[in-house]
Formats: C-alpha cells, sequence, structure tokens
C-alpha cells in the first residue's frame, strides 16, 4: 500500500526546531493480499527536526486506522503505529551517513507479536542531474532485533532514490 503523510508547518523554524502535523492517509494500491490491505485507512502524523552544523535530527511518528475491515485472522483491519526517529551527519560534497529505523506496532497483534524494532544505518550521496535537479540516492540496512514469529523478517535492506523539487 501507499502511505502519504501531509504535513502544515510553520514558515520559520521555532526554537530552532522545524515541525509539522497533518494526516497519514493509507492508500489501497496493493497488488497482492500478503503485500497490503484492500482498504483505505488514516490517522494522525508529526514530525519535527533540528539542523546543527552537519547534523540533522529530528522524528516522523504516526497512528494509522482502516476504515472498516475484518478482524482476526485472514481479514484485513489494520491499526498500526509507526515512529521513525532518523540522524544524518552530512560529509560535505553530498556524501552523508544515515540512521532512520522504521519502528512498527501492530496494536491488533497479540502482545508478544505486536512490535518490530530495526536498528542500523546506511549512506547516501545529493547528486545533481542536468547539473540542476537535485537527486537523493540512499542504501541502508537494518536488523530487526524484534520482530513477529510468523511474518517478522530478520533484516530490512532499503535504498531511495528522491527528486528534490523547487519550491514553489
Amino acid at each position: 500500500n501507499t502511505l502519504a503523510s501531509l504535513f502544515l508547518s510553520p514558515s520559520r523554524p521555532m526554537g530552532g526546531f522545524i515541525w509539522g502535523i497533518g494526516p497519514a492517509i493509507s492508500i489501497p494500491t496493493a497488488t497482492e493480499t500478503r503485500l497490503g490491505s484492500n482498504i483505505w485507512g488514516a490517522g494522525p502524523s508529526a514530525v519535527a527536526l533540528r539542523m546543527d552544523g552537519p547534523w540533522v535530527y529530528g522524528a516522523l511518528i504516526s497512528n494509522v486506522w482502516s476504515f472498516g475491515g475484518q478482524s482476526g485472522p485472514g481479514g484485513n483491519k489494520y491499526n498500526v503505529f509507526t515512529l521513525q526517529p532518523f540522524a544524518n551527519y552530512n560529509f560535505g560534497g553530498g556524501w552523508y551517513a544515515t540512521t532512520s529505523p522504521i519502528i512498527n506496532a501492530n496494536w491488533l497483534a497479540e502482545d508478544d507479536q505486536r512490535w518490530t524494532v530495526p536498528i542500523g544505518a546506511g549512506f547516501g550521496k545529493v547528486i545533481r542531474l542536468f547539473n540542476t535537479l537535485p537527486v537523493n540516492l540512499q542504501v541502508a540496512a537494518y536488523y530487526n532485533v524484534v520482530r513477529p514469529d510468523h511474518i517478522g523478517p530478520v533484516w530490512q535492506i532499503r535504498s531511495s532514490v528522491t527528486f528534490v523539487l523547487p519550491s514553489f
């Protein structure tokens, strides 16, 4: 599925922090029921970050509930909490080190099967396409120190390509 987080934020940092609040919306785009629910969901989302010299750090938090759906085994109902703390150290020349584990809690799961807690890190580089369009390239690996027994992967490998569009 696709999760869109939308934020309203002050135009200037407050107390050195940039922050925003808004909705998180889950759009049912999964092509296979094993990959995601077939129903919409939404909930609150917030982000806060600070930039100190070469450091950028903060956290993103949300909780998304499904609209309707069925509970129990084989059901498509969900109630998912997400916390993503992040820290980047910028080396210069576009290179940076990063950690941004995605911690999840499935509130509908049994207590001992609820959490996924990864640890890990990665690196990235911001390049410019055609000497004008910034593109952020990143790769990271995370080991899930806590995970559900029945569906929890041991490792996560994440890579991303992000086009940085100019402000309007």
